[in-house]
């Protein structure tokens, strides 16, 4: 072989490992497209947590209206909706009581008549909502659970938003809290190639592939030659 022919056996080796090379990564990009994208049936948690307060020994967890969940519940105006909370005493010896839940944005409210009723013991708690809402970081305190309902609700009870709803406790007082509705517990996320990541990683692929594309073209002309 002569050094001529050497030197174009080498150029067309290095090309076709350059081929190699592009074809790979396109490869790499094409599987990227689908690797850690959401696709349109995937399920997303909704954003909004509840809201927080404290009233003399009451402590007020996670107070969020929930979600209509069943048909006999409506988030639409006129509806009839779950409000959602933990009330924790945290007196080692003096109960307290829910006596009263009012708010501007539904027409009543509807304090449950469960056994045990809204007596909050020392160290203990009382819910309501969902049970999954309602676990306490100390699982050894006494819950006692009961169903509040606002009902006649007003337009401003809209997911995503908050309303001012107001506790009151016959040793602790009143406490207003701002409680954020709930936006469903999943929401669809619909991701098309037209959104700006599915678009770039789209046309990265494309760019990839047009390379490879060219570059064999190349090859061949100069096999012609």
């Amino acid at each position: 072989m002569t050094a001529f022919n050497a030197a174009i056996a080498h150029r067309k080796t290095r090309r076709l490992a350059t081929v190699v090379a592009i074809a790979a990564g396109a490869t790499l990009t094409l599987a990227a497209c689908g690797a850690g994208q959401v696709s349109q049936t995937a399920d997303q948690v909704a954003a909004v947590n509840g809201n927080f307060a404290d009233v003399g020994n009451i402590s007020l967890r996670n107070v969020h209206v929930v979600y209509p969940q069943t048909e006999e519940y409506s988030i639409e105006p006129g509806g009839k909706v779950e409000l959602g909370f933990i009330a924790v005493n945290n007196s080692p010896a003096n109960p307290d009581k829910l006596t009263r839940i009012a708010t501007t944005a539904a027409s009543s409210v509807t304090l449950g008549e469960e056994p045990g009723g809204t007596d909050i013991a020392p160290l203990t708690a009382l819910g309501a909502g969902a049970p999954a809402d309602t676990k306490l970081d100390d699982p050894l305190i006494p819950l006692q659970l009961i169903v509040v309902e606002l009902n006649g609700i007003g337009e401003e009870v809209r997911p995503g938003l908050t309303v001012p709803i107001t506790f009151t406790f016959e040793e602790a007082g009143d406490v207003e809290v701002l409680v954020p509705v709930d936006a469903g517990h999943v929401l669809p996320r619909d991701i098309s190639a037209k959104s700006p990541v599915e678009a770039e990683a789209h046309g990265e692929a494309e760019s990839a592939e047009q390379s490879v594309v060219e570059t064999q073209v190349e090859e061949g002309s100069h096999g012609n030659n």
